[in-house]
């Protein structure tokens, strides 16, 4: 980068910051929402959850239903992936 060039777009640079900012928290986010072992965590949870009687069972199915909806769409993805290496 030149002198000018990086005179000119030094304003820009808080926006460049945020901006990258946000695709690595992005990035965090997508890796904890595809984490099979946080479902299962949140799975073992819900069980224990259960067992101490502090939700109702319709709460804890309808977690459970989600998470385990999660976890289908994340092996789903992952076939999806392996399939298309084989090509």
């Amino acid at each position: 980068m030149g002198l000018i060039t990086g005179l000119l777009t030094l304003p820009l640079a808080p926006v460049r910051g945020t901006v990258w900012l946000a695709e690595r928290i992005q990035e965090q986010a997508e890796n904890e929402l595809y984490d099979e072992s946080a479902i299962r965590a949140g799975l073992l949870e819900l069980e224990e959850t259960r067992q101490s009687g502090e939700v109702s069972d319709e709460e804890i199915d309808a977690a459970e239903d989600a998470l385990l909806e999660r976890l289908i769409d994340i092996r789903g993805i992952a076939a999806e992936g392996n399939d298309g290496a084989g090509k």
